[in-house]
């Protein structure tokens, strides 16, 4: 489980970096894992910090997003993954813009709306920003059923 925020202001939308496993850098929405019994809530406001510097106010809860299925490394053993992703709308309240130090993130920026479909990133920032354009009543997106991780 885990919690990330999408943080826009003046056209554009805060992103984080981290390297594939092939290690080519990619854009990530800023949030990550939750801790055991910690609150979503709480674990989105940690990971927003942690990985860009800046303290945010939670706005709205924009939906979940659940992604299920069978993971096989080589002719290793398959592994069932379920991934439950809580997506929130933050504001940025606090702290100043900067990268994370031996973290999870290498780098954190202010990349422009326009930008994102050029941007080599995980399927988590577009399923992101489509719940925050589309803000389904449900929370659920129609017709995600990709890796977004």
């Amino acid at each position: 489980m885990a919690a990330y925020a999408v943080c826009v202001r003046d056209g554009q939308i805060l992103l984080a970096r981290s390297p594939a496993a092939d290690g080519t850098p990619e854009w990530v929405m800023p949030g990550g894992g939750m801790e055991h019994g910690e609150d979503p809530y709480d674990t989105v406001r940690r990971e927003v910090e942690e990985e860009t510097g800046y303290r945010i106010e939670v706005t709205g809860l924009l939906g979940v997003d659940s992604s299920h299925r069978v993971l096989r490394e080589g002719i290793g053993r398959a592994v069932d993954h379920h991934a439950v992703r809580f997506v929130y709308e933050g504001r940025i309240i606090g702290g100043e813009l900067r990268n994370e130090v031996n973290g999870s993130t290498d780098l954190a920026a202010w990349q422009d709306l326009d930008a994102v479909p050029g941007l080599v990133r995980v399927g988590m920032v577009d399923i992101a920003l489509r719940l925050w354009r589309e803000r389904p009543v449900t929370g659920r997106l129609a017709g995600v059923m990709e890796d977004a991780e």
